[in-house]
C-alpha cells in the first residue's frame, strides 16, 4: 500500500451520550462510548506480521479499544469471565483452528427466530437500542468519512476484544448488509495493527442471532488459510474472484489500499444484494490478507473481503455438533464441548460446514453472475 501523505489529527471531541440507548444499569461516568476521531494518518498500511509477536506494537485503535473491554469484563458486565481458551489446529491441509468456549454454548442469549431473508426489524425483539451505556467502548468517526459506528462489547464473547460495530442503533435496520456499514469497518480493520483483527457479517439466513444491522470484530491469534490461498479470476481484473482451496468455497474481493474501500464496500455490497433476491444467504469476513494472485513479491498485503453464498437455514439444525456461521466458514471453529474440540477431524469438519454451500456448478454460474453485475 502506498503510504498517504499525514494530516493533522483534529483533538478528541470528549465523549457524548448516544440517543436511544437504555439508561437501566448505567454508573456514575457511564456518559455513553468515548468519541475516537480518526484520519487517513491513523490507518495502518502494513500491521505486523505472524512471526512479529502479535500485539506487540498495538495501534492507539487497538489500546482504546482492548483498555476498554478489559475494563468492561473486571466490572462483570459480561454474561461469563473469559479465561485462556484451549486451541489446536487440526490436521490437514485446511490448517483449521478449533477453539473450546464452553460458556459460549450454554450462557449466550438464544439467537431470535428467523422465518425470511426479508425479515423486517422487530423493535419488540431484542435489539441495540437496550444495550447499558456501559456496553458502549467507542464512537468511531472519521471527519468526512462514512457514518459513525459505535463498538459494543459482545456479552457473549468468542475471544478477548470481541465486539460489535453498530450503526446508529435507533434506526432500526435490520441485519441486510449496507455499503456504509461495510466501508466503516472496512477502515476499522485498516485502524488495527494485529494481524489477527477480524470483522464479519452474519446475515439472516446464515446464523445471525440478532436481526439488527452490525458486524462483530474480533482478535483471533492465529492465521488462516483464508489470508493467503490463491483466487480464481471470475471476470475483470478488479473483480471478484473465487477462493476454492479453502474450508468453504467464496468469492474473493480485495483492496490494496485505502483508495480502493469505497468500490469494494460498493461491490459487495451490490453482491450480496443479488445473492439475497436469489433466495440465497450470505456471511462475510474481513481480514488482513495477500493479492488474489498469492503473496506479493514485496511482501505487501491489502485487505481480503470473503462473501459465501449458502442455503438460508432458519433455526439451529437437529444433530448438528455445531453452527456454521462466519467463524467456521473462515476456518475458525468455536466449539462448544470438550469431547468434540478434542476429538473433531477435519474431514468431519468440512462435511458439517459444506452441508450449507452450494454445489460446485451452481457456484460457478452464480459468480458469472455476480462477475457481469459489478462489470455493468
Amino acid at each position: 500500500m502506498a503510504t498517504p501523505r499525514p494530516r493533522p489529527r483534529p483533538p478528541p471531541a470528549p465523549p457524548r451520550p448516544v440517543a436511544g440507548m437504555a439508561a437501566a444499569g448505567q454508573e456514575p461516568g457511564d456518559a455513553g462510548p468515548e468519541e475516537f476521531a480518526y484520519g487517513e494518518e491513523d490507518f495502518v498500511l502494513q500491521a505486523a506480521g505472524w512471526g512479529d509477536e502479535p500485539g506487540s506494537a498495538p495501534s492507539r485503535f487497538d489500546r482504546a479499544l482492548l483498555e476498554r473491554w478489559d475494563d468492561r469484563m473486571e466490572r462483570g458486565l459480561f454474561r461469563y469471565r473469559l479465561g485462556p481458551l484451549p486451541t489446536r489446529l487440526l490436521p490437514g491441509p485446511m490448517r483449521m483452528v478449533a477453539q473450546l468456549n464452553v460458556q459460549r454454548g450454554t450462557e449466550r442469549r438464544p439467537p431470535q427466530p428467523v422465518q425470511s431473508l426479508r425479515q423486517p426489524f422487530d423493535p419488540a425483539a431484542f435489539n441495540f437500542t437496550r444495550l447499558r451505556p456501559a456496553e458502549l467502548l467507542l464512537r468511531l468517526r472519521r471527519p468526512g468519512g462514512p457514518d459513525p459506528l459505535l463498538v459494543a462489547i459482545n456479552d457473549s464473547p468468542l475471544v478477548r476484544g470481541h465486539v460489535l460495530l453498530l450503526p446508529e442503533p435507533a434506526r432500526g435496520l435490520p441485519q441486510a448488509l449496507t455499503a456504509p456499514l461495510l466501508r466503516g469497518g472496512l477502515e476499522a480493520a485498516l485502524l488495527s495493527a494485529h494481524p489477527g483483527f477480524r470483522l464479519g457479517f452474519n446475515g439472516l439466513g446464515g446464523c445471525a442471532s440478532v436481526n439488527h444491522l452490525h458486524l462483530h470484530g474480533f482478535y483471533l491469534r492465529r492465521p488462516l488459510l483464508v489470508e493467503s490461498a490463491p483466487a480464481r479470476p471470475l471476470g475483470p481484473p478488479h473483480g471478484p474472484g473465487l477462493l476454492t482451496a479453502v474450508p468453504a468455497p467464496a468469492f474473493l474481493f480485495y483492496a490494496a489500499d485505502p483508495a480502493g474501500l469505497e468500490a469494494v464496500a460498493r461491490d459487495v455490497s451490490r453482491a450480496a444484494e443479488r445473492l439475497a433476491d436469489t433466495g440465497l444467504a450470505y456471511n462475510l469476513l474481513i481480514t488482513r490478507g495477500d493479492p488474489p494472485g498469492g503473496p506479493a513479491p514485496d511482501g505487501q498485503r491489502g485487505l481480503r473481503v470473503l462473501l459465501w453464498a449458502r442455503r438460508p437455514s432458519f433455526g439451529a439444525k437437529a444433530g448438528a455438533a455445531f453452527n456454521v456461521a462466519l467463524c467456521e466458514l473462515a476456518g475458525y471453529l468455536p466449539l462448544p464441548a470438550a469431547p468434540l474440540f478434542e476429538e473433531i477431524t477435519e474431514e468431519e469438519a468440512l462435511r458439517a460446514i459444506r452441508e450449507h454451500l452450494l454445489p460446485e456448478p451452481q457456484l460457478l454460474r452464480l459468480g458469472e453472475d455476480l462477475a457481469q453485475l459489478l462489470a455493468d
